[in-house]
């Protein structure tokens, strides 16, 4: 099947006086980002994506502090003001000819006694109506709350698959979220949603003190004790087509270009791509 393997942002934090090493990688076709610093440091980014003939897609909010969790319930922004701002990201995505949008969603900062079906339905019609408007793909990352709190994962879990199929929104798995979310129970939960997914966040999780963080994926974590295994996860994730493996790293525990390389080619070889 024909994948796509994408470099995100995250490596080198939006920062834009390190932009230009997003498009080093041979191995790579496509950057996803977001959270720009300045207009300017955009533009430069859509200047090298141009000329390095690479695709890239935004994972809003394009400017940095502005909303990111807000489309359900107010987290730092009244929903409203969010989904203006979205619509406005979408339409200037659109313009651009990225491969797609990606936005948080299901976001809930942490469990209650809500008809959440009922919420999330609500936003989809929403979203459906951008994507027709503007002809761009809108993909919903499902994420962790506060705390770690699972429950917006778990409803999206919960939520019925056969009304999901009706809006024509594609999904993001974000390895790590789920492992950290549900363990072991990962592999099922992804399973009900396989043919919605349309990118995959790929990165390991270390844990230092009461904090962790986003590794890259590599073949030594699957005999560790500290890691996560997700070889599974992520094959499981590669039985649609077309889709976008982003790694979604950071950049805390310094992990050499070797090091990143060989989980490039540890993925590529799990997913059956043969160049890119």
């Amino acid at each position: 099947m024909h994948h796509h393997i994408g470099l995100s942002g995250s490596t080198i934090m939006s920062d834009p006086e390190k932009i230009p090493l997003l498009f080093d990688k041979d191995n790579v076709s496509h950057i996803e980002i977001g959270e720009f610093p300045s207009e300017d440091s955009f533009n430069y980014f859509i200047e090298l994506t141009n000329k390095e003939n690479k695709t890239f897609g935004l994972h809003s909010p394009l400017y940095r502090n502005q909303s990111k969790y807000d489309l359900l319930e107010k987290v730092n922004y009244e929903p409203e003001q969010a989904w203006r701002q979205f619509e406005s990201e979408v339409n200037y995505m659109s313009k651009l000819g990225a491969a797609y949008i990606l936005v948080h969603f299901p976001y809930f900062k942490e469990e209650k006694d809500i008809d959440s079906a009922e919420i999330i339905e609500s936003g989809l019609k929403r979203l459906h109506q951008l994507q027709e408007r503007y002809s761009i793909p809108i993909v919903c990352e499902p994420k962790l709350g506060l705390n770690r709190s699972a429950f917006g994962i778990k409803a999206l879990d919960a939520f019925p698959i056969e009304i999901w199929d009706r809006y024509g929104i594609k999904l993001c798995i974000d390895i790590g979220d789920y492992v950290l979310a549900v363990g072991d129970e990962a592999i099922d939960y992804i399973e009900k949603w396989k043919k919605h997914v349309k990118v995959v966040h790929l990165h390991n999780v270390e844990f230092h003190n009461d904090k962790y963080i986003w590794v890259p994926v590599h073949p030594s974590h699957e005999n560790s004790n500290s890691h996560f295994k997700v070889k599974n996860l992520i094959y499981q994730l590669s039985t649609n087509s077309d889709v976008f493996f982003i790694f979604e790293h950071t950049p805390h525990t310094n992990p050499t270009e070797a090091f990143v390389n060989e989980g490039i080619d540890w993925v590529k070889d799990i997913i059956g791509i043969i160049g890119d």
